[in-house]
């Protein structure tokens, strides 16, 4: 399995990014083959996480693909600045 971990900060409007993510982009994220799991965290301070999980590299990199397209179209007034990006092999997990 492979992960992706999105961290945003600066966000205006935490409750209105979640509701766009949920309704806009976590459809995007089900259509990726090898889906298994998408969370979107509001950390506080104006800062939100997302973690995604993909059966392999393959997927992880597509959701990766799909965010950024989903962030300039949907969120880019929600988000000001570009997020920190972390993804990797899932080495344990339970």
């Amino acid at each position: 399995m492979h992960a992706v971990i999105r961290r945003y900060e600066g966000v205006t409007d935490p409750a209105e990014a979640g509701r766009r993510v949920n309704e806009g982009f976590v459809p995007l994220l089900r259509e990726v083959r090898g889906f298994v799991a998408y969370y979107w965290v509001d950390a506080g301070g104006g800062v939100m996480v997302s973690t995604s999980v993909f059966e392999d590299r393959a997927g992880a990199e597509e959701s990766t693909e799909r965010a950024g397209g989903f962030v300039r179209e949907r969120l880019a007034e929600l988000l000001p600045h570009p997020p920190q990006v972390t993804a990797g092999e899932v080495v344990a997990h339970s």
